[in-house]
């Protein structure tokens, strides 16, 4: 097998062109992600509603956010969930970690349940509006074509 050849290198991402034993192939290099979530006394689950230029339009997803160089995975969780919402959590727990597209990405994504809240659930500047959802409402976002795959590996962590 050859070496590696970058194809392209943006502020976020990377792309590769990697010799595999089934020949060549090209990867999308990725820093790594968090993603959050946060459930209220009744169990519904907390979603963000922000603009994803990709598909086009607005989704509602689960707080998320991409790991800084060097940040270790549960800062990046604390950060994100403050940003995006305006809340933090006294109690983190781990949940688990998947590889959301191993076909063409090494991105992957850490998964961390929040508890004790504190602040009042807000948008911000990356996000139009957070607020909770029951899981059966956040299935039907997904019957309507609008299903988010991190959000959905959630609520599977959560079982």
């Amino acid at each position: 097998m050859g070496a590696d050849r970058r194809l392209y290198k943006g502020r976020l991402i990377s792309v590769e062109r990697v010799d595999t034993p089934a020949g060549g192939r090209e990867i999308v290099r990725h820093p790594g992600a968090v993603a959050v979530v946060v459930q209220d006394e009744e169990g519904k689950v907390l979603l963000v509603r922000q603009f994803r230029a990709p598909v086009g339009g607005e989704m509602w997803e689960i707080p998320a956010g991409t790991m800084e160089p060097g940040e270790k995975a549960l800062t990046t969780a604390k950060r994100e969930l403050l940003e995006e919402t305006g809340i933090s959590a006294t109690s983190w727990s781990f949940l688990g970690t998947i590889f959301p597209t191993p076909g063409y990405s090494d991105e992957r994504i850490h998964f961390y349940r929040a508890q004790g809240i504190s602040g009042k659930v807000q948008g911000s500047s990356e996000v139009a509006e957070a607020r909770f959802f029951a899981r059966r409402e956040i299935l039907d976002l997904v019957q309507d074509g609008f299903g988010d795959g991190k959000t959905l590996a959630a609520l599977a962590l959560l079982d």
